[in-house]
């Protein structure tokens, strides 16, 4: 890598995406001549382009256009790709609806789909009308109907979508997968997880042309996520975010492959971070217009979760309040139980094994554990994923996107999990407005989850 490149990606990429992204190498996967997959973008925002730096370092992807309204958010893109030497990519930037002329382009194998979360299934459906494979990423539903909308379309076109969640790949994440899978934990009986981080920040930012700027401000005069994000928050009371929390633990407990989830029942606190939070900023105050806003998403909303096999799944929302970022994982079967303390590193957690650690009803710090049973995917590719967004687990998901396309083999994380997942949030909207009562979630394999086998990182390849 030269050196302009490498200095692009530590000084732009670190600084604007603040994701611990760090410079690698190129590193080509298959020689010359085997397939390259073509790659748009719809949404190059700062989740689409820590997509984007990942990607500029394989040899076997061609990056041919890019879709995002936003001018400032465009140049970056296109700067990364300069950097990268890669062509600079057709831009498609006139407004919301101009992805759609580069769902006409007949070079693109692919789409990579970051954009705000209420474009999502209007942009997946048309993508995949338009014979694109879809990477989609991470939110939850605006209503039921999406759900079903996405997994249709699917099943009639043929056309495959990868949910694009990153946490099932975290490192210990994937460790403690890989000792549920080896009966470590006996059988599986209560998992936990969430998004508890603290992202104020993040839905109040006037901006910074480098970076998450500081202030109050969201809507018109916000910066990136706080353009888009916060309005949720303002219209919406519900587990917002579901997946990071919910993915890996549906992964471990065979949802949709020999097990489902039934029902959910939501409650949520009342809601004082975000006006506190502007109310004492030093650029807010109690008379800056953000304070007179009513926040409708409570501090922190619970979720509940029943499975066909009788586990039971607890999800926390957890987002604006003042805390340390932690997904609050938990993991409790008939012979061990793994609580997550930390951002994932292998020596932030503790386990407990009763008969082995002789009754001593004392927790074991997990570093020693979790790193005997580290996982073949982590094992084979740790150097080419030292640095990438997210701890790695980035590297993970978009390598799995990629070479799920060229083997032609299915994806781990597919249409019916995005729609399970995803489903949580309106269900919860309804739960809560109806004062906790249980919502019946939809089966959106209709019936196939009872025979679908489970295919997540089953292999030391992807």
């Amino acid at each position: 890598m030269d050196h302009d490149r490498r200095a692009f990606i530590r000084n732009t990429t670190l600084a604007i995406l603040g994701l611990g992204l760090i410079p690698r190498s190129v590193r080509a996967f298959y020689q010359p001549g085997d397939t390259k997959v073509r790659l748009g973008f719809i949404g190059v925002g700062l989740r689409g382009q820590t997509h984007l730096a990942e990607l500029v370092l394989r040899d076997d992807v061609e990056i041919i256009a890019l879709h995002d309204p936003d001018p400032a958010m465009m140049a970056l893109a296109q700067d990364l790709l300069l950097k990268a030497k890669r062509n600079k990519a057709h831009e498609y930037t006139k407004g919301n609806d101009d992805y759609r002329e580069l769902l006409k382009r007949d070079d693109i194998d692919a789409v990579i789909i970051s954009s705000p979360w209420e474009y999502h299934i209007e942009q997946g459906v048309a993508a995949m009308e338009a014979g694109k494979i879809v990477g989609m990423e991470v939110c939850g539903a605006m209503k039921l109907q999406d759900c079903w909308d996405i997994v249709k379309t699917s099943e009639r076109t043929g056309i495959p979508l990868m949910m694009l969640e990153n946490v099932c790949y975290r490192r210990d994440v994937m460790a403690v997968m890989n000792m549920v899978n080896a009966g470590r934990f006996g059988e599986l009986v209560h998992a936990q997880g969430g998004y508890q981080h603290d992202l104020r920040h993040v839905l109040f930012n006037s901006g910074a042309p480098n970076g998450y700027g500081d202030g109050v401000e969201f809507g018109a005069k916000g910066w990136s996520e706080a353009k888009w994000r916060t309005q949720h928050y303002v219209d919406r009371n519900g587990e917002l975010y579901p997946t990071h929390g919910l993915g890996p633990v549906a992964v471990m407990m065979d949802i949709n492959r020999g097990n489902r989830l039934t029902r959910l029942s939501s409650v949520a606190s009342k809601a004082r971070g975000a006006h506190k939070y502007i109310s004492e900023h030093a650029r807010g105050g109690p008379s800056h217009p953000s304070a007179s806003v009513e926040f409708k998403c409570g501090d922190i909303v619970s979720t509940q979760i029943q499975c066909a096999n009788g586990e039971t799944i607890l999800l926390t929302h957890d987002t604006t309040l003042q805390r340390p970022y932690n997904l609050g994982f938990r993991v409790q079967g008939t012979e061990g139980l793994w609580q997550d303390t930390g951002w994932g590193d292998t020596d932030q957690g503790m386990l407990y094994f009763e008969k082995p650690m002789e009754h001593n009803h004392r927790w074991q710090n997990s570093k020693a554990l979790l790193e005997q049973w580290d996982h073949p995917l982590w094992k084979r590719y740790a150097t080419q994923a030292e640095g990438a967004g997210h701890g790695g687990m980035d590297f993970f998901v978009d390598h799995a996107f990629i070479e799920c396309i060229k083997r032609k083999q299915p994806f781990p994380l597919d249409v019916y999990d995005m729609a399970t997942w995803y489903a949580i949030t309106p269900l919860s909207e309804k739960s809560i407005a109806e004062g906790g009562q249980v919502q019946e979630i939809p089966d959106f394999t209709e019936g196939k989850w009872k025979d679908r086998k489970a295919v997540f990182c089953l292999t030391d390849e992807y």
